[in-house]
């Protein structure tokens, strides 16, 4: 199992900034490409930002210029930096990841891919 573990969520002002954190751990081989997706109230889950392990970025256009995805491959860990943050950014910011992870006994990779529990993001006056 490889679980992700997000922090940083919070309530910010219009033109705020904040910066997320997600943490992969378990019995990772290799991580392939990581992400940040979100969830307004009575909308569905939309990608917000990915990168994977070659370090190229893809940002939906709604965040471009004001989002900021990267890594840290060896801590397991993805950020996100979002500034110039507007109400409409509202919403449960989600963790993605997916590679290979290694069975208990050690002999065989298996792909996997998961989802951080969420971490709430406000913006608001």
């Amino acid at each position: 199992q490889v679980q992700l573990v997000e922090s940083g969520g919070g309530l910010v002002q219009p033109g705020g900034s904040l910066r997320l954190s997600c943490l992969a751990s378990g019995n990772i081989f290799r991580i392939n490409v990581m992400g940040w997706y979100r969830q307004a109230p009575g909308m569905q889950r939309e990608l917000v930002a990915t990168i994977p392990s070659d370090g190229s970025t893809y940002y939906a256009d709604s965040v471009k210029g004001r989002f900021t995805i990267s890594r840290d491959n060896a801590k397991n860990t993805v950020y996100l930096q979002m500034n110039s943050l507007k109400p409409e950014d509202t919403a449960v910011y989600y963790c993605n990841a997916n590679g290979l992870r290694v069975n208990d006994l050690r002999n065989k990779y298996i792909f996997f891919e998961s989802w951080g529990q969420g971490t709430q993001v406000t913006v608001s006056s």
